[in-house]
């Protein structure tokens, strides 16, 4: 398959936060004199930008009532909520193998650049990635433009590249871009919609993206991961 660059969602793919975004949400809404969203129409809307999130969840308020939200969102989620949010079981020692063996490795984030640089630090990850890409300053997913302006950073061609993610909109903004992705099941959408963005697979835990690396992968029917030789 030939990949350089292994780009990765953060949210749901790499760190199980969706319950900390959603209480973040939830209690800004409140803050704010708003009725809270229902849990799963907020889990719908992760991955997308914060404004771009709020323009789906209140769509009609007006823009400066969902900035008000936005801004106090933020606030909950760097400084105030306490909601534990750790990386999914093998994520971080499979990003180091991946980095070990040569892999340049980005991410591609509905997060803001402070959510972010913040994980990252609180993560220990950071070393580990050559480019990062926020919502915050390029066009929210799935919009193309994030991916693109990361190949041309890293200097790599579409067809080197590999998106990672659990939403439909990591798989279609990787569909867009022409670079081939894998999505995760175990985060905020389900199987039967990530296929609708044709991955090349979807996988069940995080190790198994390093086993297809590896080793070669196949996908059967259903587009769940079939290694080589099991």
């Amino acid at each position: 398959m030939g990949y350089e660059l292994l780009i990765f969602d953060w949210d749901g793919t790499l760190m199980d936060s969706a319950d900390r975004i959603v209480a973040c949400f939830r209690a800004a809404m409140t803050i704010c004199g708003m009725p809270p969203q229902a849990p799963d129409a907020i889990r719908a809307t992760i991955g997308l930008g914060v404004h771009e999130a709020l323009a789906r969840l209140l769509p009609d308020s007006s823009p400066e009532r969902r900035l008000e939200v936005a801004q106090c969102y933020q606030e909950q989620f760097l400084f105030k909520d306490t909601t534990p949010a750790p990386l999914f079981p093998g994520v971080d020692s499979e990003l180091r193998q991946l980095h070990e063996a040569g892999y340049r490795l980005a991410v591609a984030t509905g997060k803001s650049r402070r959510g972010l640089d913040r994980a990252l630090e609180i993560s220990g990850l950071a070393p580990l990635f050559t480019v990062t890409r926020c919502a915050s300053e390029t066009r929210s997913k799935p919009d193309p433009l994030m991916l693109n302006e990361i190949l041309a950073v890293s200097g790599v061609t579409q067809d080197a590249a590999l998106m990672v993610g659990d939403t439909t909109y990591d798989l279609e903004m990787a569909a867009r871009a022409r670079i081939d992705s894998v999505g995760v099941t175990y985060g905020c959408h389900a199987p039967a919609e990530l296929q609708v963005h044709g991955p090349r697979l979807c996988i069940e835990t995080f190790a198994d993206l390093g086993v297809w690396l590896r080793e070669g992968g196949a996908r059967d029917g259903r587009g769940r991961h079939v290694a080589q030789g099991r």
